[in-house]
């Protein structure tokens, strides 16, 4: 039998980093789907993480092609790190470093231009193509339908914020028929 060391070994670091964030949630209330608690989200992110990772663990075991092990991706480490530290600060802001908030969106296309750099295989095109579509995504989603209480835009962009709501304002009856369907 051939083992392909990849998958199996990102099956079980998936597995590991599940049962660590399940193991996290312990002290939050989960709820029920109905009424869902603050560890309700992580701990059914951690067992759909683990589901994959077995899945891929089993895959690399049963039916892999022989594959070793070959150099770390540094570069895709570091900037996969670096994108949710920026966002934290561009969101916000840094005093040390002189840094207003700035707002969802800044910190949003940040986050996910730095990110998408992580692959050698990603073009200009495509991450600037990425960030702006996903970026528009997240603010619809998270600011205009889950109401999350960060501003578009905040300190000198502030200004920007009419202009938001003037794009998401023909959208507003279905913001209202899906906040009503999801309970809002």
């Amino acid at each position: 039998m051939q083992i392909n060391v990849k998958d199996a070994a990102s099956g079980a670091i998936f597995i590991l980093i599940a049962a660590w964030f399940a193991f996290e949630t312990q002290e939050l209330q989960v709820g029920t789907p109905l009424r869902m608690g603050p560890g309700f989200f992580p701990l059914l992110l951690a067992g759909v993480l683990a589901l994959l990772g077995a899945i891929i663990l089993v895959k690399g075991v049963l039916k892999g092609k022989r594959s070793e092990m070959t150099g770390v991706p540094w570069r895709g480490g570091f900037l996969i790190l670096l994108a949710p530290i920026v966002f934290g600060f561009v969101v916000r802001g840094f005093a040390p470093l002189s840094i207003p908030p700035l707002g969802l969106v800044p910190a949003v296309a940040l986050a996910i231009l730095i990110s998408s750099f992580a692959s050698r295989r990603t073009t200009v095109f495509m991450a600037v193509t990425m960030t702006v579509l996903l970026t528009i995504f997240c603010l619809a989603v998270f600011q205009k339908l889950l109401g999350l209480p960060i501003p578009p835009f905040a300190g000198p962009l502030e200004w920007l914020n009419p202009y938001v709501d003037a794009a998401f304002a023909p959208f507003g009856a279905a913001w209202a028929a899906l906040k009503s369907v999801f309970g809002g």
